[in-house]
């Protein structure tokens, strides 16, 4: 019995360490990912780095807590919150970018990219940039629209296959932008893939919500923005490779 009770501590322990080590890798690059030119856009502490749309700071409704970077609902501010959309300082042109994302039920929101930011002249980050959507399917209203569910390239093009995991639950996204070939991924299955700016790119914008907005999706560099939908959403283990 004690031989069979100090195996099971020994388990035990194994389990936890490895559980352990796991979380240690959260927001940090492993030497083989710094080796192959991953920078991490998050360090798990601060919004540093980040700044809501026309602003020069995070929105106050952006928290970062256990290592997560999250909205705080309770400050609304009409269908938004007051943390606004969140981007990055840093534009991007042909890149890999990967991060986790987990919504609350009911949720919606995205990874908005190539952003255009001239707040003068547009209001939203979604003006100029496409979207890979983050949202719960079953609870969201938006599950019920064809090109709006998880995974989609938002009113553009639908998932190939739905491999979303239930809410509360973390979601791995990438988005590869590579001299117009664009290629989204979730929780490792490639769900959409494209040529952006060619002329069946502008077939699809004229018949998406964007037809009336002459600059989306026209630029081939920008920046990378994780939507305010005034739904609680969270975020981690952001990074990315330029191409």
């Amino acid at each position: 019995m004690k031989k069979r009770l100090l195996a099971a501590i020994g388990i035990s322990v194994i389990v936890m360490a490895f559980r352990n080590g796991a979380d240690e890798h959260v927001n940090t690059l492993t030497t083989a990912e710094k080796a192959d030119g991953w920078i991490s856009l998050f360090d798990g502490k601060t919004t540093k780095g980040w700044h809501s749309y026309g602003k020069t700071a995070a929105g106050d409704a952006w928290k970062v807590a256990n290592g997560v970077i999250y909205l705080d609902t309770a400050h609304k501010d009409g269908w938004q919150t007051t943390g606004g959309d969140l981007c990055t300082d840093e534009e991007f042109e042909n890149y890999d970018l990967k991060l986790q994302w987990k919504i609350s039920a009911k949720g919606n929101s995205g990874i908005i990219f190539n952003i255009h930011e001239d707040p003068a002249k547009y209001n939203y980050v979604w003006q100029t940039g496409p979207e890979m959507q983050v949202l719960d399917n079953n609870g969201h209203e938006d599950g019920k629209i064809f090109k709006h569910h998880a995974g989609d390239l938002y009113d553009l093009i639908a998932c190939s296959k739905e491999t979303v995991k239930p809410v509360g639950q973390w979601n791995d996204a990438e988005i590869k932008v590579n001299h117009g070939k664009l290629d989204l991924y979730l929780n490792g299955t490639n769900v959409v893939s494209t040529t952006m700016w060619d002329d069946n790119w502008k077939k699809l914008v004229a018949g998406s919500k964007f037809k009336d907005m002459p600059d989306f999706g026209t630029f081939k560099k920008g920046k990378i923005a994780l939507q305010d939908h005034g739904n609680m959403v969270s975020f981690r283990n952001i990074k990315i490779k330029k191409l």
